[in-house]
């Protein structure tokens, strides 16, 4: 009919709009709007609990430039950078878990299982015991050692011409276990002020952590994590087979490479701010597809997932009352071995 307006229409989960029409995943979409309302109460509590307890007035009030001038440095100086710092990690490492994962088609193939985390390790244990430490050197070396890695596990995990499935994972778990030894060799080697800083990093902290590290996870997110949604279609019809993929014109080998290296620079990225974190790549990945009941390739639950349970982590790492400061790392560390013993004995 002329003269009447078109109006979009959701119905059974497809949007229309005059002849264009886009299929919705709406639990998907309801899904993702719960985690982004958990990942919103993880950022106000963080804001609020601390050393000096804030109430939510307060908050707001330094959130917009107003109040007291300690609670402004409290809230927009410390608590707040470190929070988005939380968030923004366990979102690369969500999503970097999630992208490995599919490369491999296993679900231990996170960065933190095939080597990535550990070669990005060793890179910033080099740079802290060799070289002397610095936050901007020492972030670099921990990408610049992610990278080669990867491309080490890539080189070696390729049969005529193929990557990807187990053999990615079991050269990956190799290749860590080298990178792992030569991390102690360097600990060994070190003298005790470079190995005592050394292994504070590879524990995994967020302790002292501001606007700096902040923008260069904001930088790192904007640039990588559109790219790989770009790349998710073709990672998609890659996970129903190489044939089927190159059937319908993706290019196979090229798209692994591109996702492996766009993966290994989020993980990079994430692990020169807060040092190695264990468990989030892995399971948020599979949290998201449990809740999500489906399979597929979830990137975005497995990155709100990430930046839940990081949040989560952080809280427990600054409030849990053990006598000690936990760094964020061993709760993780902590919380995945949880996880795998009861995903385990429910299996069993």
């Amino acid at each position: 009919m002329t003269g009447r307006r078109r109006t979009p229409v959701a119905r059974s989960g497809v949007l229309r709009i005059a002849s264009f029409s886009l299929r919705l995943d709406l639990g998907g979409m309801r899904l993702a709007a719960i985690l982004l309302v958990l990942v919103l109460v993880a950022l106000a509590v963080s804001l609020m609990l601390g050393a000096v307890p804030l109430a939510p007035v307060e908050v707001l009030r330094a959130l917009a430039g107003d109040g007291e001038e300690r609670i402004l440095r409290t809230v927009v100086g410390r608590r707040l950078p470190r929070a988005v710092c939380a968030l923004l990690v366990g979102v690369c490492l969500g999503v970097a878990g999630c992208v490995f994962q599919s490369l491999s088609r296993n679900a231990l193939g996170s960065p933190d299982i095939i080597g990535f985390t550990t070669g990005a390790a060793t890179g910033a244990v080099a740079q802290i015991t060799l070289l002397g430490g610095g936050v901007l050197a020492t972030a670099a070396a921990a990408v610049a050692g992610g990278l080669l890695t990867a491309l080490l596990v890539y080189l070696l995990s390729r049969k005529h011409g193929v990557t990807g499935g187990i053999r990615l994972v079991l050269v990956g778990i190799g290749i860590g276990a080298i990178m792992a030894a030569v991390t102690d060799l360097l600990l060994v080697r070190a003298g005790i002020a470079e190995a005592a800083s050394a292994q504070v990093w590879q524990s995994g902290s967020l302790t002292g952590r501001g606007w700096p590290h902040a923008w260069s996870l904001v930088a790192a997110a904007v640039v990588l994590l559109p790219l790989i949604g770009i790349a998710g279609r073709a990672l998609r019809m890659i996970e129903m087979g190489d044939d089927v993929a190159h059937g319908l014109g993706i290019r196979v080998e090229r798209v692994r490479f591109a996702v492996l290296v766009l993966g290994v620079l989020l993980t990079g990225v994430a692990t020169a701010v807060a040092g190695p974190i264990a468990f989030v790549a892995l399971a948020a990945p599979q949290i998201a597809a449990r809740l999500a009941r489906g399979s597929g390739l979830h990137l975005a639950l497995s990155g709100l997932i990430g930046a839940v349970l990081l949040a989560c982590a952080d809280l427990l790492s600054q409030h849990l009352e053990l006598g000690l400061r936990l760094p964020i790392g061993l709760v993780t560390a902590l919380l995945g071995g949880v996880y795998l013993i009861w995903l385990l004995a429910r299996r069993a």
